[in-house]
């Protein structure tokens, strides 16, 4: 945006969510002078950015969900929202692939979201490195995938790379865990129902756990770090153990589970691939912030 005259000679201006400053030379300075922290101008452009960062955050967290909980969503939406810069950086370069009558993604038509246009629809570079559009008579949604429903991923990640592809919201370099094959207890018709792979994780406080948690973007409810998660339209939610003492004690984490809407604890084998991938996801990164013992301590 323009410079915006204030008092003393200087002007200010916002660059993209940062206040900057110039003086009645011209000369742009590092800082906003601390005389000018409360005139109005100064206020007014900080509240603006204050606003920017959190409706780009917002953006990116609404994809997000998009993405983790499986939602199809309206071409109309998109091609909505698109002339909104942090909309249009949330969404450009995302994976999308268009959802047919009977509920399905089509993979095999899936591009990379280039453009959006009420009349013309989803502007996409298709897997063949061909532009083409998904015009809404013929689409009227479309699914964001999982990276753990892609196949090929990557081979996909090695294209996106040759394409230059910087992605706004995490979606093919997002880091996907799936379910072992080997254990015949979860594949094989078995009833375990905890999955214990991020069992024994110390902290020095139950606090540093929870606040792990929070600071990743996850609830913490019941000695627990939830995820809230959708599954081919079923709702769930996975749930690892931190712990229930005192804030201030020492502790370890327990098993990670998936619950249903009931709250009824699902079979290792009947959790879906996104469900599975999402809730170990919220295990390994609360658990790589436990307390690391070297071999001499854990020989005391």
């Amino acid at each position: 945006m323009g410079w915006v005259e204030t008092t003393g000679g200087y002007a200010v201006a916002l660059d993209g969510t940062r206040v900057l400053c110039r003086n009645a030379s011209g000369r742009t300075l590092k800082q906003v002078p601390s005389k000018l922290k409360d005139d109005p101008e100064v206020v007014r452009l900080r509240q603006l950015a204050e606003w920017l960062e959190r409706h780009e955050r917002e953006c990116r967290e609404q994809v997000d969900t998009w993405l983790v909980r499986s939602l199809p969503v309206p071409v109309a939406l998109l091609a909505r929202v698109w002339p909104d810069a942090a909309w249009q950086s949330a969404l450009r370069d995302l994976v999308v692939a268009p959802v047919g009558a009977d509920g399905s993604a089509d993979t095999g038509r899936a591009g990379f979201l280039r453009d959006a246009d009420p009349a013309r629809g989803l502007g996409i570079v298709d897997l063949d490195g061909d532009s083409v559009w998904l015009e809404p008579a013929g689409v009227e949604t479309v699914l964001i995938p999982h990276p753990v429903l892609l196949e090929e991923l990557a081979e996909l990640r090695e294209f996106a790379a040759e394409l230059g592809i910087e992605q706004g919201a995490e979606q093919l370099f997002r880091e996907v865990w799936r379910r072992p094959e080997a254990a015949e207890d979860v594949v094989g018709g078995g009833t375990a129902q905890e999955w214990r792979a991020y069992a024994h994780g110390k902290f020095a406080e139950l606090r540093h756990a929870t606040a792990r948690a929070v600071s990743l973007g996850y609830r913490v409810r019941g000695g627990q770090a939830v995820c809230p998660l959708v599954e081919d339209g079923r709702q769930l939610e996975a749930a690892y153990w931190l712990g229930d003492d005192y804030p201030e004690s020492e502790s370890l984490t327990g098993s990670l589970e998936w619950r249903d809407r009931a709250g009824r604890r699902l079979p290792l084998a009947e959790v879906g691939p996104v469900a599975w991938s999402e809730g170990e996801r919220m295990a390994a990164l609360v658990y790589a912030g436990r307390v690391i013992e070297s071999d001499e301590e854990k020989a005391l």
